[in-house]
């Protein structure tokens, strides 16, 4: 199957990947779904934009324990690197992701639209300034805009959020385009990033899957399923383009 996949990417006109949590967890990000997932130990609502204007300090202070102290110390993995690989070598036209970790850029793709967000951006909320979040101090919650004192709140879509343009418009671009498409650790679960895989499919993209266990994808869009962790599935991968 490994073998099969390589031919694909490696034949293919225009290739794009779309990557989900399942390719951070291995960097030490839980995801929020799941076992283990965030929402087993945080209420979800901490994340609804209407909470988040009632109750902005809890809601920060919470956003600070978890995205910042705890995702702030992660380092991009072997999938991540072997995807801004595929870029550099012309193989891979752009990354579209779910993650608000900014791993991928962190090693080194390029083309990659955020369709989430990012953490490393933080928006006022009146004036809609944005700031690095090196220049944020996070020791003073709720954090406060130096332009016109709104208050600030982090550059990722909460429940209740639109997706942030360009990023929506240019990932179903990219995936209107693409005929062939990667899928990595998502499962389908989230709406309406989930539209995204089966749009590709119905432009004609063949699709090939990397998860460790089946998903809403695999049984109705998928072409080729490689069973598999995402940073074993990458290298897997890897070995076999170098021998085409």
């Amino acid at each position: 199957m490994y073998a099969k996949a390589a031919q694909r990417i490696k034949s293919s006109r225009r290739c794009v990947a779309f990557t989900g949590a399942g390719i951070s967890v291995e960097s030490g990000i839980s995801p929020f779904r799941g076992k283990n997932g965030l929402w087993n130990k945080y209420d979800p609502q901490i994340f609804d934009i209407h909470y988040f204007n009632t109750h902005t300090k809890h809601s920060w202070e919470v956003i600070r324990e978890i995205f910042y102290d705890l995702f702030g110390k992660v380092r991009p993995n072997a999938a991540h690197y072997a995807m801004a690989e595929l870029e550099a070598n012309n193989m891979l036209s752009a990354v579209i992701t779910q993650n608000v970790d900014n791993l991928h850029y962190d090693a080194g793709s390029i083309i990659v639209h955020e369709f989430h967000g990012s953490l490393k951006t933080i928006i006022c909320l009146s004036c809609r300034a944005k700031y690095k979040i090196s220049e944020i101090d996070l020791n003073i919650l709720p954090p406060k805009c130096e332009k016109c004192g709104g208050i600030l709140k982090p550059g990722v879509v909460f429940f209740g959020e639109d997706i942030p343009e360009p990023a929506r418009t240019n990932s179903f671009n990219e995936t209107k385009k693409a005929d062939c498409f990667i899928l990595i650790g998502t499962t389908g679960m989230v709406a309406p990033a989930n539209m995204i895989p089966t749009t590709a499919k119905s432009n004609g993209a063949k699709i090939i899957e990397i998860n460790p266990c089946v998903s809403e994808y695999t049984s109705s869009i998928t072409d080729i399923f490689l069973e598999d962790k995402a940073t074993i599935a990458m290298e897997k991968l890897m070995e076999e383009l170098e021998k085409i």
